[in-house]
């Protein structure tokens, strides 16, 4: 399969935007210094007697996508979004700061040899879909380039648009509100309200630093693995294998709660770690309404703490499913204002271990790492054409993470997109779905 990329640009801000150092929080440091790559993909609607396939026009009339369009809306949305087009920097001290320079982001248009289904029908996040459908940076280090976009034209007369965010800029919920604010514009609306908030002294740490408690998640010694070959496959959670997880657990257990307790034992059976070994999960919480008071509603930034659950292999496979559900449930609601004030201080005094953790991300064999799009507006990225068929990460970049979420209408499945050695493959589907 091939891509050719016909026309790359740089878009500023249709407008005058503040030029400044943007200070960078510390939840913002400890993030991967990394573009997130991820892909919408927009089937070619089929109106009757349209037969062409070429993706120039639809029913013979405008053109399905227009670059012009999506390229003239990304400026005025560069606007609110100023910072995404500035140019990551090191400030006073050698910290990470983002210059808002105007600069712009970078847009890209392509062409591909390959047909929708041929990468979607059974989509699986790996690095030659991020190669061929999202731009490249060459590294994530300062100076460099912090939003990017490929609008890629595919055979079939699909589309799908791929975007490259520096993860210092934002966490998922910020993704999705400048996605929002983007196809908003492209549709000829008005972004939605409020406008961002882009202040992130908020989350500055305390003078002096108290840190009351324990924040092994973010030690490098728990991100020790080794790198190991792995392929992500989507596991489908139908009705009634969610009904079925969900009757093994409490009343109060949340979906990811109950999916996630369900992930973890089938990892572990699939890896065969011994009943006595010690596994952890890492669980991400946002924290915009845990402060006190609430960040805004519509802060820009990394608003994402993350904390640990550890137990045995043992009582992972052998307690039952909502001692672990609930396990998961404590840790995620532990995590309120006094917690977050400990994490950022615990960052502010030791740098070093959150800069080396978030440049490994390798987590041992015996680990998992489950992130939850659910409830999020994911499938809100309409540019006047539809609302994608598909939105997924386009690369994983390590064994044992995964993503829990689900598809545009509400009675759609949950999926599980999760990283695994192929070696593993055939025991965790067959752990995964055994007992329903």
């Amino acid at each position: 399969m091939k891509v050719e990329v016909v026309e790359t640009t740089l878009v500023p801000p249709s407008e005058a935007t503040p030029r400044h150092a943007l200070w960078l929080s510390n939840l913002d440091l400890a993030v991967p210094k990394t573009h997130t790559p991820l892909v919408y993909y927009y089937p070619r609607p089929k109106p009757a007697g349209d037969g062409n396939g070429d993706g120039e026009g639809v029913g013979g009339g405008a053109p399905f996508f227009d670059p012009a369009r999506l390229r003239d809306a990304l400026a005025r949305a560069l606007v609110p979004f100023y910072p995404l087009a500035g140019r990551l920097a090191s400030g006073p001290g050698g910290r990470v700061e983002i210059d808002c320079t105007g600069e712009g982001a970078l847009f890209a248009v392509a062409r591909a040899d390959f047909a929708g289904d041929e990468v979607f029908r059974d989509f699986e996040p790996s690095p030659e879909a991020r190669r061929l459908l999202v731009p490249f940076a060459e590294s994530g280090e300062p100076p460099c380039v912090l939003a990017m976009v490929q609008v890629t034209f595919l055979k079939c007369g699909g589309v799908t648009v791929g975007t490259g965010m520096h993860h210092v800029t934002m966490d998922g919920a910020g993704a999705f509100q400048f996605i929002r604010a983007w196809t908003a514009l492209a549709r000829g609306e008005s972004p939605p309200a409020p406008a961002p908030f882009h202040d992130r002294t908020l989350l500055r740490a305390r003078s002096p630093p108290r840190v009351p408690f324990e924040h092994p998640v973010y030690s490098p010694c728990y991100l020790n693995g080794a790198p190991r070959p792995f392929v992500t496959r989507t596991y489908a959670v139908g009705p009634k294998l969610l009904a079925g997880i969900r009757s093994q657990c409490a009343a109060g257990a949340s979906t990811y709660c109950a999916v996630t307790a369900h992930l973890w034992r089938a990892m572990c059976v699939a890896r065969g770690l011994p009943a006595g070994a010690e596994t952890r999960l890492r669980v991400p919480a946002n924290v915009r309404q845990r402060l006190r008071p609430p960040l805004p509603a519509a802060y820009f930034g990394n608003a994402i703490v993350r904390d640990l659950v550890t137990a045995t292999v043992g009582d992972v496979l052998s307690r039952p499913l909502g001692f672990v559900a609930e396990r998961i449930k404590r840790a995620v609601s532990r995590v309120d204002d006094a917690f977050v004030r400990s994490v950022v201080d615990y960052l502010e005094l030791e740098s070093d271990k959150g800069s080396q953790a978030a440049r490994g991300q390798l987590m041992p064999e015996s680990d998992l790492w489950v992130v939850s799009w659910l409830g999020m507006p994911i499938y809100d990225a309409d540019f006047g054409w539809g609302r994608p068929g598909l939105v997924a990460p386009a690369q994983m970049f390590g064994s044992g993470t995964a993503y829990v979420t689900q598809g545009p209408d509400k009675d759609d499945p949950i999926n599980v997109l999760f990283a695994l050695e192929p070696e593993y493959l055939q025991t965790f589907e067959k752990a995964f779905y055994a007992e329903y």
